[in-house]
């Protein structure tokens, strides 16, 4: 039985910051900051935006796109490590904005940049069972970096939603795989404000090994080689990192490109795999096939093997990810330390 994806959304904010600006409040080299991390700017969520928001706006996307009923919608699962609430479900507000239907099953998933793929993979299950018949995996987050620390010029804001199903299907979706071990390579802790994590750590022991397990998992249980993808989509904490890895699975290099946007909006961590497969998708044609893995610090990568149908050329995105790319309004420092609701002792929903 096909499952696949029927419909898919996008969204990013407006604002971005350039890695310049950053630099010039920290008294760094904004070049070797450029160079090192291959970034220029990232997005930043407005006053009133946060992961709710951001996964309604991908959701409503996600829903016009596919032309279904929401009320045929039987499970909806927003993956994020910023969650508006401790305790009170994003997904239910997702539900309430979609005009979904109350029976169905939904929850918040956590696992670091990971949520949102663990959330196509419920899906994938519930769907393929026949248990629902679609079902609607989000990948959104507001991430947080420390000031002055280098994760703030990478950790940005957006997501994407995908609609799981088993008809007119504009993607298959033909094995999933997980690589999962306990490396504590990035956490933050609850009433901690800030993410803590591992420096250099966080790459060789963390996000290359699991990336790299997970793809030639995939590869070799499906008997496939770089040569039979049209594409690869990794997640992207920074240019740098998916290069390095398509480079050691053999993938040419304009295999990576079409999926790489960290560099212009920067790491929107759940949502950074779902965004480079919907850049992919937005132009992909029938046949081809992508090779998309996530990770999630903690640590683990999903890993899909994607074929393109007919019905993506049929059915295309009229709100393509290069559209929120290239909508953009520059914010200075100080506007973006009010957005970001780093300064404190200050009312900002005053008159």
């Amino acid at each position: 039985m096909d499952v696949g994806i029927v419909g898919y959304g996008v969204y990013l904010p407006k604002y971005r910051i350039k890695v310049e600006e950053i630099a010039r409040v920290w008294g760094d080299n904004a070049e070797n900051i450029k160079k090192s991390l291959i970034i220029h700017e990232k997005t930043v969520p407005s006053l009133d935006e946060d992961t709710a928001t951001i996964a309604v706006e991908c959701a409503r996307n996600a829903i016009n796109h596919s032309q279904i009923d929401p009320q045929n919608i039987g499970a909806i699962y927003v993956g994020s490590e910023s969650h508006p609430y401790i305790v009170k479900s994003t997904a239910t507000i997702v539900a309430a904005a979609t005009s979904a239907a109350p029976d169905l099953t939904a929850a918040d998933y956590e696992f670091a940049c990971k949520a949102g793929t663990a959330a196509i993979q419920a899906t994938m299950g519930l769907v393929k069972s026949k248990m629902i018949r679609y079902g609607l995996a989000i990948g959104a987050d507001t991430s947080q970096g420390k000031p002055g620390d280098i994760l703030e010029y990478t950790a940005s804001s957006g997501g994407g939603a995908y609609l799981i199903g088993r008809e007119n299907l504009i993607a298959k979706i033909l094995d999933t795989y997980s690589y999962t071990t306990d490396t504590p390579d990035f956490w933050r802790r609850e009433n901690q404000e800030f993410p803590s994590h591992g420096s250099r750590f966080t790459g060789q022991p963390a996000y290359f090994k699991h990336v790299i397990a997970a793809a030639k998992g995939i590869m070799k249980r499906n008997d496939l080689t770089s040569d039979d993808f049209d594409y690869i989509v990794l997640h992207q904490p920074n240019g740098k990192f998916p290069l390095k890895v398509a480079k050691i699975l053999d993938f040419d290099k304009e295999k990576i490109e079409k999926g790489l946007i960290t560099p212009y909006i920067g790491n929107t961590y759940s949502g950074a795999t779902l965004l480079g497969l919907a850049q992919i998708l937005d132009e992909a044609v029938a046949g081809e096939k992508i090779l998309a893995v996530s990770y999630g610090s903690g640590a683990g990568s999903d890993a899909f093997i994607i074929e393109v149908t007919e019905e993506n050329e049929k059915k295309r995105n009229k709100k393509p990810l290069k559209d929120y790319i290239n909508q953009k309004e520059y914010l200075d420092y100080a506007l973006y330390a009010k957005f970001k609701g780093k300064i404190k002792g200050v009312n900002l929903e005053r008159p």
